[in-house]
C-alpha cells in the first residue's frame, strides 16, 4: 500500500479570524472546518491550498492575498516566514499582545473553568528586538535552500550553514545572516565564526552521516555586558579547535568566558557533557536590584533578563511580603525569585530538582550575602511531602514556577492539604496552569491575574496569578 496522498483543496476569498496556539493563525473552510495557516495575520483574506486534510481540521498554505490585515506590517528580519523563530514579526505589537491575553483569558475560563477577576492589564516587553540573552545555532554541512534559491536555478557554491533548524526537519540547518533576538555582538561573533571555519576548512557537522568537526555554537549575554561563548565540537582535534577558539579569543577580546565541549553522541544536548573552560571564566554575571546570579553554560535563567526583572517584581507584589512570612518558592531553579523576594521574607525555602541549579542558588545566595534562604534538591513531588512541611515550618505564601508541563498532581494535593494563605502561580502555559487552578478552585479563590509578554514576535506568554484561601 502507497502512502494515502492528500486531496489538495483551494478555498477562495478566505478571512482570516485568529490567532491560535503554536503561533499559526485560524479561519473556517466553507465546510465548517477549522483551517490552520501560517504566516498570515487576522483580518487578511486570501486563497487557501491546503496541505493536510484531517477529522476536525485543515492545514493549509495562503497562495494568494486579497485583502491585507490593518494589523499588518512588514518584517524587520530577512529571514521571515522560513525560520520558525518569530512567527508574529508581521503582526504590529499592540496586536500580539491582544492575542497572547486573549489566549491566557480562554485557557483560563475554557480548561479552569474558575471564577476570574478582572485581569490586569498585559505586560509588554519594552525592548520587541534583540531581547534574548541566549541563543543557540547549529552548524550543518548542507544548508537549507529557500524557494528563492532553488527557483534561481544558480549553483550553490557554499553549502556550509550556521544557524536553525527549519521547523519539522531535524537535519536542516537555515543560515542565518542576521537575526534580531540576541543584541550585538551576537550576529558578529556567529558570522565571524562561519567565516573562519570556512576559510580554514573546518568541517561543519551532517547529522545524517554523524561525521564534521563543529556541532554547535550557544552565546549567552547579560545586562552587565558579560558575554559567553561555548562551541561543541563532535570530535577532538586539538590543532583545529585551538585555531577557532585563539581566534574568537584574539577577535572579540569582550568575550569574558569561552567555553567548548567535545560530544560525539548521537544527540547534541550537553547536559550530560563535560564543559571545559578554555578563557576567562565559567560562568557570567547577570544583575538585578543589586543582585548578582551566576549562569553557567548548563544554567537554567530567564531568556528576557529586563522583563524577567519586570515578572519578579509582580510576582514579589502578589505575594503581598511584610517581612515576617515563611515563604516555599517551588521549582526555584537557580534561586532567582526565592533570593528576589528575601529582603520582603522572614525565610524562604526553595525547591528544585536539578542538583547542579541547587549549587548555583547556594553559591547566588552567598555571592549575595543573603542568610534567610535555604535550599533542597529533589523531585518535587517526592520531597515536598510532611515531613518536609514538619521540618521546615508551614509556609504562610507558596511561590511556584512549574515547567510547561505545571505541578504534578501530588504537588497540588499538598498544596491544598496545608493550606498556605496565598499561592502565586506564575506560568510559561497557561493551559496546564489553567488546569491546576481547577484542582484548586474549592480552596483558593483567584483573586488578581497579569500576563506579562517575554517573548515578542512569538506567541509565548507568561501569566502571574494570586490565589487566596477561600
Amino acid at each position: 500500500m502507497g502512502k494515502r496522498k492528500t486531496e489538495k483543496i483551494v478555498f477562495e476569498n478566505i478571512k482570516i479570524l485568529d490567532a491560535g496556539a503554536k503561533g499559526v493563525s485560524v479561519a473556517k473552510a466553507p465546510d465548517g472546518k477549522v483551517i490552520f495557516i501560517p504566516n498570515v495575520v487576522p483580518g487578511d483574506v486570501v486563497d487557501i491550498q491546503t496541505l493536510k486534510k484531517r477529522k476536525a481540521y485543515y492545514e493549509g498554505t495562503a497562495i494568494k492575498f486579497h485583502e491585507l490585515s490593518p494589523f499588518r506590517i512588514n518584517p524587520v528580519c530577512q529571514h521571515f516566514g522560513y525560520c520558525g523563530g518569530c512567527k508574529w514579526q508581521n503582526m504590529n505589537y499592540p496586536q500580539q499582545l491582544f492575542y497572547k491575553n486573549q489566549e491566557v483569558h480562554n485557557n483560563l475560563k475554557r480548561i479552569g473553568k474558575v471564577e476570574l477577576p478582572e485581569f490586569e492589564t498585559i505586560l509588554g516587553s519594552e525592548k520587541t528586538l534583540f531581547y534574548r540573552n541566549k541563543m543557540e545555532f547549529s552548524f550543518s554541512n548542507s544548508k537549507w535552500l529557500t524557494p528563492e534559491e532553488i527557483a534561481s536555478g544558480e549553483e550553490i557554491g557554499q553549502k556550509n550553514a550556521l544557524g536553525f533548524h527549519v521547523p519539522r526537519m531535524w537535519d536542516k540547518i537555515l543560515d542565518i545572516e542576521k537575526c534580531h533576538l540576541q543584541q550585538d555582538p551576537s550576529n558578529q561573533i556567529r558570522n565571524e565564526i562561519k567565516k573562519f571555519a570556512n576559510d580554514n576548512d573546518l568541517s561543519f557537522f551532517n547529522p545524517r552521516e554523524q561525521e564534521g568537526l563543529l556541532r554547535t555554537l550557544m552565546i549567552r549575554t547579560a545586562s552587565t555586558g558579560e558575554i559567553m561563548v561555548l562551541i561543541q565540537f563532535f570530535y577532538e582535534d586539538k590543532s583545529k579547535r585551538e585555531l577557532l577558539l585563539n581566534f574568537l579569543s584574539d577577535k572579540f577580546p569582550e568575550i569574558t568566558s569561552l567555553q567548548y565541549v567535545v560530544n560525539n553522541k548521537g544527540n547534541d544536548t550537553i547536559y550530560d557533557q563535560k564543559v571545559i573552560l578554555y578563557k576567562g571564566r565559567d560562568y557570567i554575571l547577570e544583575e538585578m536590584e543589586g543582585l548578582y546570579f551566576s549562569i553557567n553554560a548548563k544554567s537554567f535563567y530567564q531568556t528576557n533578563s529586563e522583563q524577567a526583572y519586570e515578572l519578579y517584581k509582580i510576582t514579589r507584589d502578589f505575594a503581598g511580603l511584610t517581612g515576617n512570612e515563611l515563604v516555599y518558592d517551588l521549582y526555584t531553579g537557580t534561586g532567582t525569585i526565592a533570593q528576589f523576594v528575601s529582603k520582603k521574607a522572614k525565610k524562604v525555602i526553595g525547591v528544585e530538582a536539578v542538583p547542579e541549579a541547587i549549587e548555583d542558588a547556594k553559591l547566588n545566595a552567598k555571592r549575595n550575602n543573603i542568610t534567610n534562604c535555604d535550599f533542597f534538591v529533589g523531585d518535587m513531588k517526592n520531597v515536598f511531602n510532611d515531613a518536609f512541611i514538619q521540618s521546615h515550618g508551614h509556609p504562610d505564601v507558596i511561590i511556584t514556577d512549574p515547567p510547561r508541563d505545571g505541578m504534578h498532581k501530588d504537588v497540588v494535593m499538598q498544596i491544598l492539604k496545608i493550606a498556605p494563605k496565598r499561592v502565586v502561580y506564575v506560568s510559561c502555559n497557561s493551559a496546564t496552569q489553567a488546569r491546576d487552578l481547577a484542582l484548586m478552585d474549592e480552596q483558593y479563590k483567584v483573586i488578581k491575574v497579569r500576563p506579562v509578554d517575554m517573548f515578542p514576535q512569538t506567541h509565548h506568554v507568561e501569566n502571574v496569578v494570586l490565589l487566596e484561601h477561600r
